[in-house]
């Protein structure tokens, strides 16, 4: 079952229809003494990643999330929240992840934020993007973006610049794509990561 965990900066209600259209059992993760109950959790985030760390940090929940040994997920800003810092707010984030959340630079071919669908193309192999074709189109709402490295990025996107659409590092996941409104393929991805 997965744990969602509740720290006040997460789009709770798309997400939470999302796995009851797919009959994905859940629950809400508001305490440390939460965690035990689930094998896998999603850490969701919309918004100002400095305030949602802010948030987070208020939780009581960060040194738990850093020593989580079960399957992760981070989703949007749940993504950013995972890396080590973020421009926006000039936040020092989680850490989980060496890389940082940098701002697109925008230009008149590439608005920002970066609104709508865009193709994903795995990098590595992972359960995460079974039966999930190359390229396949995922909805995106963001200003800011984790910069590519190679050695923690399990799908890239281009919007200007190549950048790192998903990530992962042992049982961390992170997306930065809302998965929950990306259709027939969001679909997949949340399922599989209930699966594995």
């Amino acid at each position: 079952m997965i744990g969602i965990i509740r720290y006040g900066a997460g789009n709770i209600f798309s997400l939470t229809a999302a796995l009851e259209r797919l009959g994905i059992a859940y629950g809400m993760v508001n305490t440390e003494a939460d965690l035990a109950q689930y094998d896998r959790y999603i850490i969701p985030g919309v918004g100002h990643a400095g305030a949602a760390m802010d948030k987070l940090e208020n939780s009581g929940l960060v040194p738990a999330i850093k020593a989580l040994q079960k399957p992760t997920l981070g989703i949007c800003v749940g993504m950013q929240l995972l890396t080590s810092y973020s421009e926006e707010g000039d936040s020092d984030l989680l850490d989980i992840f060496p890389i940082k959340t940098l701002k697109f630079a925008g230009s008149p071919d590439h608005k920002v934020p970066h609104t709508g669908w865009n193709r994903v193309y795995p990098e590595k192999e992972n359960p995460l993007f079974q039966d999930i074709p190359l390229g396949s189109h995922f909805y995106f709402v963001h200003s800011y973006f984790i910069e590519y490295d190679n050695s923690y990025t399990l799908a890239a996107t281009d919007y200007s610049i190549k950048f790192s659409a998903s990530i992962w590092r042992d049982n961390f996941y992170g997306v930065q794509f809302h998965p929950e409104k990306s259709g027939v393929y969001g679909e997949t991805l949340l399922t599989n990561f209930s699966k594995f």
